[in-house]
């Protein structure tokens, strides 16, 4: 009798490790220097191995790439610079095969303004594809409608000679903003989700995920008090810190077309998404919003982690609890670095006494914490944040603001896999952005095998932590928070699970009190249990059951 296969698990993705692509940098196949499909597929085998659940592949769509993709010109097809289509669908197979699922980055708040979409659009007011983008006209005194400004610098607005109005850019003039007020527009982009579920993608991460709406009424934002301004989604340099954006995104219209997006995966057997939400003033709660009731997206991410300030013991409980107490149904995707934000073994590690040691003890730290985790590549290995010259930099958000803001291109370097090899055998060619000396010897063959290095934790602590259901599935409840101590717990059924952890280079102890627990092992890190106490070296850890 044939036995039946398993159900899909439709809650794969709660407390699921991901692994993020970026494949411009990740592995080239063909030697001209920049990263493709093919490459991902041959470096599978190191992700599945590494312990991930999942790999998020930044975009790979058709693009002029006047923003590395995120401009996108044809959500149906692969640009050539990656591959075809046919090695998309060669990478899912091999993906699956090893155990992966992958998401594919879609970003459907704006288009390249080469997109068919566009060129239609701009051509006339009164042509099918008129309304698809947002168009306003200027003011009497020719300014722009609003104040909104762009993430990118200056206005938010594009003046266009063609229809002698402006349209809207939340990022570079050459990404327009399309209007999900037209529900043709939003039924346009469900299609061309459904085109990569069908092709076999198990979830999507939703660029830009806040920015889907604007007001209709084009309000100008208010301004924000000085003491309320923060650099958690633009760096300080940047005046869009300056306005409190109430109308130009985080609109409450945008519940609603995530409720369509939902029904949408839930066709599938286990699609699944998780969307990026940049709101320096009301971030946890859009994600509260977003994926509470079991009808929007999984879960999304805020960037309380990926802004400069430093993680601290009471950071973590504040941002967990605050989390816990606003999303009382909803999921969070912790990460500590991605290919928007300063490596935060720069950001973070500089200064401290081990960084090697700091490194592994906060990234045992995020994997603990109550949520979905998300790895960008090469911080397995501890890779810092490239200093760039000028005349090497790409990103024209970084060549904008230069030298204040440095840009995005010091976390996209290549990523190393072979020490001695030309570019850390990324390319045999000159790679799009230059490898930095100091990354050669933190490359993977110098630290696969070595018990001590970075990589060999990572390992070890994702098998650590898929022996324990807590881990990913469980409650969060903390026991302490001071200096640079943190403790808490995490219970999942019968399971409770002790995790203590010391962000500092002092000793440190923490009270558990009269609670009984038996020390787990397995997870590389040497702190003790003494009666009551636990006691923590420099960056060190310590993990329980509760008897």
């Amino acid at each position: 009798m044939a036995v039946p296969e398993p159900a899909p698990d439709r809650d794969w993705w709660r407390g699921a490790v991901i692994y993020q692509i970026y494949p411009r940098s990740y592995q080239d196949s063909n030697g001209d220097g920049i990263g493709d499909l093919k490459g991902i597929i041959k470096r599978l085998p190191y992700i599945a191995g590494l312990g991930a659940d999942a790999i998020w592949i930044s975009p790979f769509c058709k693009s002029p790439m006047k923003d590395f993709g995120y401009d996108v010109s044809d959500y149906r097809d692969v640009d050539p610079m990656f591959g075809t289509l046919a090695d998309f669908d060669a990478l899912v197979a091999e993906a699956h095969r090893l155990g992966l699922k992958v998401m594919m980055d879609e970003v459907i708040s704006h288009t390249s303004d080469e997109h068919p979409w566009f060129k239609e659009s701009r051509s006339s007011r009164t042509n099918p594809k008129a309304d698809w983008y947002v168009w306003a006209d200027a003011k009497p005194d020719g300014t722009p409608p609003t104040n909104w400004l762009s993430i990118f610098g200056g206005s938010a607005w594009q003046w266009d000679t063609r229809r002698q109005q402006y349209f809207l850019h939340n990022f570079l003039a050459e990404q327009p903003d399309l209007n999900f007020h037209n529900r043709a527009v939003q039924d346009e982009l469900l299609d061309i989700t459904r085109f990569w579920l069908e092709r076999g993608v198990d979830g999507f991460r939703l660029d830009t995920i806040n920015f889907y709406f604007h007001s209709q009424g084009l309000e100008d934002n208010p301004p924000l008090a000085p003491e309320l301004r923060n650099d958690q989604t633009a760096p300080a340099v940047n005046p869009y810190n300056y306005q409190d954006h109430i109308y130009d995104k985080s609109r409450p219209e945008n519940v609603e077309f995530l409720r369509r997006f939902r029904a949408l995966l839930d066709e599938y057997p286990a699609a699944a998404a998780v969307g990026e939400v940049g709101d320096s003033q009301r971030g946890l709660q859009v994600v509260a919003d977003y994926t509470g009731g079991g009808d929007r997206v999984q879960m999304c991410y805020a960037f309380d982690f990926l802004a400069p300030e430093k993680i601290s013991a009471a950071k973590v409980k504040t941002v967990l609890e605050d989390f816990g107490r606003v999303a009382t149904d909803g999921w969070s995707c912790w990460a500590f670095s991605n290919h928007d934000v300063k490596r935060h073994a720069s950001r973070w590690g500089e200064g401290e006494a081990d960084r090697a040691a700091y490194l592994k003890v906060i990234s045992a730290l995020l994997m603990s914490l109550r949520g979905s985790v998300c790895i960008y590549q090469g911080e397995e290995l501890g890779l810092t944040e490239a200093d760039l010259a000028f005349e090497d930099l790409q990103d024209p958000y970084g060549i904008r603001f230069w030298p204040e803001f440095k840009g995005r291109d010091g976390c996209r370097t290549p990523m190393v896999w072979e020490s001695k090899a030309a570019s850390g055998g990324f390319s045999t060619a000159k790679p799009w952005l230059p490898v930095p000396a100091e990354h050669l010897r933190l490359a993977v063959d110098s630290q696969e095998g070595d018990a001590s290095s970075l990589l060999e934790h990572y390992r070890r602590f994702l098998a650590f932590r898929k022996n324990h259901a807590a881990f990913a599935k469980g409650e969060i409840a903390f026991l302490a928070a001071e200096g640079d101590a943190v403790a808490f717990t995490r219970r999942y059924g019968n399971e409770e699970i002790v995790c203590a952890f010391n962000l500092g280079s002092k000793p440190a102890t923490i009270e558990l009190g009269q609670r009984a627990a038996h020390a787990l092992t397995g997870h590389g890190f040497s702190g003790t249990l003494d009666g009551g106490t636990i006691r923590l070296g420099s960056y060190q850890a310590w993990f329980g059951r509760m008897a």
